[in-house]
């Protein structure tokens, strides 16, 4: 089997014909397996060429943009009258920065130590990108829930990210600066002893592993349990229906639309909204056929255009409505998906530029390939000429904001994070090549510790010199939004 389509197999002997102890001839689509060598001494061998330390490294090259060139170019081809909400948030804290300028971190990472090791890697794997979401029986999952930078890369630069995101978030929450490093030092030790518990695994239970009700106690982040309660709360009633009973009302004849409340949520002209339904047809094609029959008991009644996250502002994105025959709402996201901020420095860093024949459909099997379990909507479409990623909208979701977390819960959220990073990149890099390179000792934490509080700095200039940008009117921002 491959993706994308399947292969054939013809039989190869008759039913009870096989001798016994023969091997089934190879199947292609499957690896030979078992591989040739040990996948934990090629991992420690690469600590010879790349040692653990060297992962403290950070040079800033000469070519490397500014922070409002980066945040320019990153702006290039959004909707003009939202760019300034977008560097307005990006100008707020550094860690919003942070959120914003993925691209500017991948052009330091690409000149930073690599293993070489490549995986699924979020892209954008800050400490405000993990959070709770609904599950197709009502249940509520935790892991990885941005996806818009995902394609095959380097390990590290996730892990990086992270442990620099958590410095900020410790840092704006008003941690002393040894708890921001600790939560930095406990997200690489939680991936690192994570990706070593994986490797000892069958490959099934593996990809299975740390099953989320097992997390608070397998990361020992006891601290947590009365915030995670209270975001699982809200997570509960954050649906479809809370959302479309808040943003439409009633029309005559029956149906419901959407009611404006800009800059954040706008109705369309019949053409757009009309563009945005017709293109459903083909984010059906992308779905299980087994999902067809509960979409085809909803009609579409209205669409509207609204404004999304920090990275994302500025991009095209609907919420479409739906309802049952009972009047029941079920809200679609309609996201347009850019191509990866990363894509740009994959080949500095030694990996191969992907072929993405379409953009929404990166982001759906990137998303596929780490997440346990995903959105049973999950798809893609084209409208306009430009790709969409489809998903539900309000699907139970519940985040924790690492920068209001207390200084006793800082560190306790790295290891969690740190440790659902592993099991996500484990899904398409063999743990054991990571886990022999990662090791036992703290070589590994420590250097991206160190890492981390470096970056953090940096980014706390990139942002003054961006803020310093705007009150010199170089850039526009609006706050507030």
């Amino acid at each position: 089997m491959t993706e994308g389509g399947t292969t054939t197999v013809e039989p190869v002997v008759g039913a009870g014909t096989r001798e016994a102890g023969a091997r089934v001839p190879w199947v292609a689509g499957f690896a030979r397996w078992p591989s040739a060598g040990s996948p934990k001494d090629e991992g420690k061998a690469l600590r010879a060429r790349v040692s653990r330390s060297a992962h403290a490294d950070l040079t800033l090259t000469a070519d490397r943009p500014d922070a409002v060139t980066a945040v320019e170019e990153s702006n290039r081809g959004r909707i003009p009258a939202l760019t300034p909400i977008r560097v307005g948030r990006m100008a707020a804290t550094p860690f919003a920065f942070l959120r914003g300028s993925a691209g500017l971190m991948a052009h330091d990472l690409a000149r930073t130590p690599m293993t070489g090791i490549g995986t699924q890697i979020c892209g954008d794997a800050h400490a405000a990108n993990f959070g709770l979401y609904g599950d197709a029986r009502g249940g509520l999952v935790i892991d990885l829930n941005d996806f818009d930078e995902t394609l095959h890369g380097p390990w590290e630069w996730d892990l990086k990210r992270l442990a620099t995101s958590l410095v900020l978030a410790g840092r704006e929450a008003g941690a002393d600066e040894d708890t921001c490093r600790k939560a930095a030092h406990d997200a690489a030790g939680a991936y690192r002893r994570t990706m070593r518990l994986l490797a000892k695994l069958s490959a099934l239970d593996a990809w299975n592993a740390i099953a989320d009700e097992e997390l608070v106690s397998y990361t020992d982040a006891h601290d947590l349990l009365g915030t995670l309660e209270r975001v699982s709360e809200k997570a509960r009633a954050n649906t479809s229906g809370r959302f479309a009973a808040k943003a439409t009302e009633a029309v005559e004849g029956g149906g419901r639309r959407f009611v404006d409340a800009p800059p954040v949520l706008s109705r369309v002209d019949d053409a757009e909204a009309t563009a945005v339904a017709a293109s459903l047809e083909h984010y059906l094609t992308t779905l299980s056929e087994d999902r067809h029959a509960l979409l085809a008991r909803h009609a579409v009644h209205d669409v509207a255009f609204r404004v999304v996250g920090t990275g994302s502002v500025g991009t095209r994105s609907y919420v479409v409505l739906l309802l049952d025959h009972r009047g029941e709402p079920l809200v679609l996201q309609v996201k347009e998906a850019r191509p990866s901020a990363l894509e740009p420095h994959l080949a500095t860093a030694g990996f191969d530029v992907p072929d993405v024949s379409h953009e929404g459909r990166r982001v759906v099997l990137g998303q596929k390939r780490m997440q346990v379990v995903s959105d049973i909507l999950l798809g893609w479409t084209t409208v306009d000429g430009l790709p969409f990623q489809v998903r539900q909208f309000r699907n139970r979701k519940g985040s924790v904001d690492p920068a209001a977390l207390a200084a006793d819960q800082i560190d306790d959220y790295g290891r969690m994070t740190g440790a659902l990073l592993a099991r996500a990149h484990a899904h398409s890099a063999d743990p054991r090549l990571i886990a022999g390179y990662c090791g036992k000792n703290e070589e590994l934490d420590e250097a991206v510790a160190t890492f981390a509080a470096t970056y953090a700095d940096r980014t706390e200039a990139d942002h003054a010199d961006l803020v310093a940008a705007v009150r010199a009117g170089r850039i526009v921002a609006e706050t507030g939004v």
